[in-house]
């Protein structure tokens, strides 16, 4: 990308829409409050947008509902259509949508530009799913009649994205819920809603129907949407977020029955075996380590490496992220930008002070950086005791403990010692040992030899505490659409 002005960030920030969108119209929330948008690298505020109420998030889903039958009863193919140009439009305004993330997230450019692109490649994906939605019709096993099954669209949908992907969880949800006919509540994270706004706007222009996307932000989540697990209209809900959010999410949409996908906390282990090829390893550990500054919840959590390789792996590595930049993200050249606020920063502080203190060393970073914005070094800690919150913890930050294992049995059990399964990352030449770890670990997905394992064409998902349902795919859309079953007589 080209070098970013102060003008750029005035442009964009002046060009995207800051009220709620309810029923394709922008408006303020019904008690006008607003809510401040902060710049993480900064502390600075950026702008601020409307707070949205209890009202307002009826009114979303009022008129979600009102536009759920004729969505449902558009054909697919147009369906397709409207993503298809989303799509379009997200690659050809992908520098300023890049920016405008980079703005209220703090990402580096050159990730958020890739997030955008990662982005679009769901709307594409269900663009294209959205024409191959279909039934069965079979022989009764007894051949006395027919079987029949059709599929319809769940209906109005609420969806929960969080702050650290802010417009590909979106889209993750977005194109497989408008491609399979249905109407949804957006809820995005009150750290970032500038990214949703602006893909609410392209979405609007590549021609959605008023009242099939709408979009409420608010400083009060749980206030504003709990009322809209009490009310029957609503069919599905997803989350992506925290196991303890999503805890309490599932409580109140089990009222109502409503059915639910969760992607939840991880704790992704990264086993490095002694026959691994050690540079790829490494290459890929910055990959799995340090995409979005370690704020993923697939990224690295732990690295169990095998005793006869684990003090050159350390150290390499270590080397890797101490030459790592970090700065402001619209900065050129960076490579880490800030954690997401203070809150993060200190809890990441506190995990690698907690590990230190039970015998880890610090081989690089282990503080924080600069004076104003939430930034952290790179970090690399060896020796990590079994003792340490950092191998229990989700750190959500750009921290690599390094523990220890002498048998195949000793990494898998290490491992799986979690209440979470989400992802894990495997390093091994060994075909054999790659297949038995594999079918051994407690995850819903895997890199094997591999630290980068999103891709809109594989179901995203865990087990576990990690959640349920999956993202992604052919399965993806399934999430959105019931089977109906009839019974033939012929």
């Amino acid at each position: 990308m080209p070098t970013v002005t102060s003008a750029d960030e005035t442009r964009v920030l002046d060009a995207v829409e800051k009220g709620l969108f309810i029923a394709g119209t922008w408006r303020d929330s019904s008690n006008g409050a607003t809510l401040k948008i902060e710049d993480p690298s900064t502390g600075e505020i950026l702008c601020a947008v409307a707070d949205g109420t209890v009202e307002d998030a009826t009114a979303a889903l009022d008129a979600a509902c009102a536009a759920q039958d004729m969505w449902a009863a558009t054909p697919p193919r147009e369906r397709g259509e409207v993503l298809r140009r989303t799509f379009e439009l997200m690659n050809e305004r992908a520098d300023d949508l890049a920016l405008l993330m980079t703005l209220e997230m703090g990402k580096p450019l050159v990730e958020s530009k890739a997030e955008i692109v990662y982005a679009a490649e769901f709307i594409r994906w269900y663009a294209e799913e959205a024409v191959r939605i279909g039934g069965r019709y079979a022989m009764n096993p007894t051949g006395s009649g027919r079987l029949l099954t059709m599929t319809a669209p769940i209906g109005p949908c609420l969806l929960i994205t969080p702050w650290n992907f802010p417009t590909a969880m979106g889209t993750r949800k977005i194109g497989p819920a408008i491609a399979a006919g249905c109407t949804v509540v957006v809820k995005p994270a009150q750290q970032t809603p500038l990214s949703m706004f602006a893909l609410a706007a392209i979405m609007t222009e590549a021609g959605l129907p008023p009242g099939v996307l709408n979009v409420v932000t608010t400083s009060t989540a749980g206030k504003v949407t709990g009322p809209l697990f009490e009310d029957s209209r609503l069919r599905k809900m997803s989350f992506t977020g925290s196991t303890p959010i999503g805890k309490m999410l599932m409580e109140q949409a089990s009222k109502k029955l409503i059915k639910c996908s969760m992607e939840l906390g991880g704790n992704a282990p990264y086993l490095v075996f002694d026959d691994a090829d050690l540079d790829e390893a490494i290459d890929q550990a910055l990959i799995a380590k340090m995409r979005n500054g370690g704020e993923s919840c697939v990224a690295a959590n732990r690295f169990h490496v095998h005793a006869s390789v684990a003090d050159e792996f350390a150290q390499r590595l270590g080397e890797k992220l101490a030459a790592m930049s970090v700065g402001r993200g619209t900065e050129d050249g960076i490579q880490v930008g800030p954690l997401i606020d203070a809150k993060q920063q200190a809890k990441v502080a506190e995990l690698v002070t907690d590990a230190v203190g039970k015998g880890a060393k610090v081989l690089t970073g282990g503080e924080t950086v600069g004076d104003r914005g939430y930034f952290y070094a790179p970090t690399v800690l060896s020796g990590v005791g079994a003792d340490a919150e950092v191998l229990r913890e989700e750190i959500f930050g750009p921290v690599a403990p390094v523990a220890t294992f002498e048998t195949e049995d000793e990494a898998i059990a290490a491992a799986n010692a979690t209440e979470f399964g989400l992802v894990a990352y495997v390093f091994t030449r060994d075909i054999k040992r790659a297949f038995r770890v594999s079918e051994a670990l407690e995850v819903g997905m895997l890199g094997l030899n591999r630290g980068l394992v999103s891709n809109a064409a594989a179901p995203f998902g865990g087990i576990k505490e990690s959640g349920f349902g999956r993202e992604g795919g052919p399965e993806g859309i399934q999430e959105y659409i019931t089977t109906k079953y009839v019974a033939i007589d012929v």
